[in-house]
This record gives structure tokens, C-alpha cells and sequence, in this order.
């Protein structure tokens, strides 16, 4: 039976990277597939890997109706054995409702990956919907890893190294960036405390970590 399966991690946990390596499996057995992304860190119409794999995609524009792009696909004569969808956590919900159409509908299997929350630790609305509707959610067995070792299992969005909780939903970055504002992955305790690489480094402490914390420091 075709399935919706959705798989989630952190940031830097290798969710592009098994997305390429699905589309090289199938299509060196002879499958053809449709491959989605939004908001690449490639650039637009890109599926890309931080190990610098790369490959042409669909960009899925704001309101573009997933669905009827495979259906008109299919009738003009093309192949769609599989779909995948990279960045699916900016889909729209109605975008995610469609591709659970292509499953349904058109007995197609439809592979969507990306993080399940935002900088904030709020689901991102499309990620909501692929949990509500997703055959399988798989979580990513590869773990990123927060600043002091233990498991990354929050996404953090930096400013010149600080963490901050306040901006737009969506801003298009990469972890370990240069420029000022890039993201970081945190584990639960340091992304609620607000202590990043570089904090840490510098000995910043933030108003939430408790005297324990400070003492251990010095």
C-alpha cells in the first residue's frame, strides 16, 4: 500500500541527505520520481545536502496546488513512481492535504522530510499537519549533537552567536553560518536557557540558569 511517511529531526541531522539517498536507490532501480522542495539552502528549485549533494527540484510556490502539478504531470504523459517533498516543515497545511491526496488518489508513495519545530520550539503548521495525517512518522536515527555532547533535539536561530526567540516563523539559513544571523542546535536544557556555543564560550550566563549551573562554573 502507498504511504505518507514523514521524517523528522534537528536541523544537521541528515533528513536532505537520506531524501537524495532515496531518489539515487529508486532511480537506480528504474523508478522515476517528482521532487519538491521550498526554501533549499541551495537556492530555489534545489534539494541539497550539507555533504554537497545536490539535485534539481520543483519549488513549491506559496499557493500551489501540489496535487493538480502531479495530476497535470501524469496526463501530459510523465512518470511519477514516487514524490518527495525536502523542507516540507514550510508547506502549508493545505499543501500537506494534497499530498496525502497523491497517496490516496494516485497510489503514489510520497516521502516528506524537515524539522518538526520551529526556533521557538512551536511545530511549523506544515509539520503539524504531516503528524496529523502522516502513515509513519520516522525519527531520524542519525543525532545531531548540542554544543555540550548531549542530543541536539532543539532548533535555535542566532544573532552574532545569542540566541533569539522573537522573528519571523522563517527566515532561510544553515547551521555554523558566518553571516550574523544562523541557526544552532541545542539540547532542550541549553535552548531553554538560552546558552549557545559561543555564550558558553564567552562564560554568558543567562538569567534562567539556575546557581547550581554558575557554581560548576567556576
Amino acid at each position: 500500500m502507498p504511504e505518507l511517511v514523514f521524517f523528522s529531526g534537528t536541523m544537521d541531522c541528515g533528513k536532505s541527505t537520506l531524501a537524495l539517498q532515496i531518489e539515487h536507490n529508486r532511480s537506480a532501480r528504474g523508478l522515476q520520481g517528482m521532487i519538491f522542495t521550498r526554501d533549499d539552502r541551495a537556492g530555489e528549485g534545489k534539494l541539497s545536502s550539507r555533504l554537497g549533494l545536490v539535485t534539481d527540484a520543483v519549488e513549491v510556490e506559496d499557493d500551489q496546488d501540489v496535487y493538480a502539478y502531479v495530476v497535470d504531470h501524469l496526463s501530459k504523459g510523465g512518470r511519477a513512481d514516487y514524490v518527495i517533498a525536502d523542507e516540507a516543515q514550510f508547506l502549508a497545511p493545505e499543501q500537506i492535504d494534497q499530498l496525502a491526496r497523491v497517496v490516496d488518489d494516485l497510489g503514489i508513495d510520497v516521502f516528506a522530510f524537515g524539522i518538526t519545530t520551529d526556533f521557538r520550539s512551536k511545530l511549523f503548521p506544515g509539520s503539524q499537519r504531516l503528524v496529523e495525517l502522516a502513515d509513519r512518522v520516522e525519527v531520524l536515527q542519525v543525532e545531531a549533537l548540542c554544543w555540550c555532547g548531549a542530543r541536539a533535539t532543539h532548533n535555535a536561530r542566532t544573532i552574532g552567536g545569542r540566541m533569539v526567540v522573537e522573528g519571523a516563523q522563517v527566515v532561510v539559513g544553515d547551521v555554523d553560518q558566518s553571516e550574523d544571523i544562523g541557526y544552532e542546535v541545542l539540547c532542550r536544557r541549553h535552548h531553554s536557557r538560552r546558552t549557545t556555543a559561543a555564550s558558553a564560550r564567552a562564560g554568558v550566563l543567562s538569567p534562567d540558569v539556575l546557581p547550581v549551573d554558575a557554581v560548576s562554573r567556576t
